[in-house]
């Protein structure tokens, strides 16, 4: 792949010094020998790429295509199924305790089968979860006694990842009168549009849509709206749901890391970090904590909570990057931390700040390469559930515009398209 990149490299260096297409041609229009230099060197680049990703010669894949492929669940819809204890109807269900754990664990040691429901249970858990009391405990509080449905749990993870901002936004589509109040009809529409935005299946991916079966009522519905789904959800009562679950999960992974503690070390911090992701340059940030974080320096609940905070508002913070420092630039601890206080209105501690940059600079300038940096976060943010690249012939085609496009732009020197 290393070798394919250095030829796709030199053909776009070729383009960027060749003076009749950077001084004399128009932006407009590309010569039949530039273009199909560029072309060229993005079908090298994807092909090998491809062909590594298979581990054999790109011609089998036309062959292997004509074979049945096994259908395969999305890494969401295992992770449900995993960690599922409650079987009602012939459908899956996660209990609140499930739920906490499938966000907190990677793998779940069940020693039991899974439990199947009959209507009395059923019934029982739906009155529990209608009488259930609002706070930062709640599922703590249900453990075993309710059902979760798989959109249910796909529109929970999104509560866990997302800023508040977005959920006011959503819930103002569906206020029609704009009294800040959503019936049980209209929440389920809202429940079935985030679970599916960028939590939906991958494209590439053999299995439906989530949906749930019709009948079936569910803890968060007699939650909301009652045994009988005639109460009324008002925004700030949906708010207060979303608020106090990131904050239950928060204290849950907080005391996971801190073994009990009431304070977190700074390396157990940085596991927490890494936790989830799977970049090729872990070994490197684990090196860097074992000679550059000292022993014995703690970190607070409060801190953790605010950088929690911090990797909700991801796309934010990549935006005021832009803001505070050149494209494609390190960035310095003053920028770092300005481009937060940007993004989110707060500030992150030296304490947490400066774990983070002796974590992921991985060449000790005091700079971190935030792409990097931001792919890492993204890993620990979606716990591993990251939709996974596409593959095949849509998305080796895609790969080949991406890059003839990018060699294009490097030779015309514009960022315009190069027809």
């Amino acid at each position: 792949m290393a070798s394919w990149g250095k030829v796709a490299a030199s053909l776009r260096n070729a383009l960027r010094s060749s003076g009749s297409v950077t001084r004399f041609a128009p932006r407009r229009a590309v010569g039949p020998g530039v273009l199909v230099s560029v072309v060229g060197a993005g079908v090298l680049w994807c092909h090998q790429r491809h062909a590594n990703s298979r581990t054999r010669p790109f011609a089998v894949y036309a062959q292997d295509q004509k074979e049945a492929a096994a259908p395969q669940m999305s890494a969401r819809k295992v992770r449900f199924t995993k960690f599922a204890s409650v079987v009602y109807d012939d459908e899956p269900y996660m209990t609140p305790r499930d739920f906490l754990f499938s966000v907190m664990l990677e793998n779940v040691d069940r020693k039991l089968q899974k439990r199947v429901l009959i209507n009395k249970e059923m019934n029982k858990m739906l009155v529990a979860a209608s009488k259930a009391r609002a706070g930062k405990d709640l599922f703590r509080s249900l453990g075993d006694n309710g059902l979760i449905s798989y959109t249910e749990y796909l529109f929970l993870l999104t509560i866990l990842t997302k800023p508040r901002t977005g959920f006011h936004i959503a819930f103002k589509m569906l206020d029609v009168d704009g009294n800040e109040q959503v019936d049980q009809k209209e929440f389920l529409k809202l429940k079935n549009i985030i679970g599916k935005t960028k939590l939906r299946v991958a494209k590439d991916s053999t299995e439906s849509p989530a949906e749930d079966a019709q009948d079936v009522e569910t803890t968060l519905q007699a939650y909301f709206f009652g045994r009988k789904g005639d109460n009324k959800l008002q925004y700030q009562e949906f708010r207060k749901f979303m608020e106090d679950l990131q904050a239950e999960v928060q204290e849950m992974e907080f005391l996971q890391f801190s073994k009990g503690m009431d304070t977190m070390r700074r390396e157990d911090f940085a596991e927490w970090l890494l936790h989830y992701t799977s970049e090729e340059d872990n070994e490197v940030y684990w090196e860097n904590m074992r000679k550059r974080i000292p022993a014995g320096e703690s970190i607070t609940f409060d801190e953790f909570r605010a950088f929690c905070l911090f990797t909700n508002n991801l796309e934010d913070f990549s935006i005021s990057l832009k803001m505070v420092t050149e494209a494609s630039r390190p960035v310095g601890m003053a920028q770092f931390k300005r481009a937060v206080r940007i993004a989110t209105g707060n500030d992150l501690s030296d304490n947490v700040l400066d774990t983070v940059f002796k974590l992921f600079d991985t060449d000790g300038d005091n700079c971190l390469s935030h792409k990097e940096f931001l792919g890492v976060m993204n890993d620990r943010v979606l716990r591993g559930l990251k939709v996974p690249a596409q593959n095949g012939l849509s998305g080796y085609w895609k790969c080949v515009k991406r890059e003839t496009l990018k060699g294009a732009q490097e030779a015309l020197g514009d960022t315009r398209g190069p027809i």
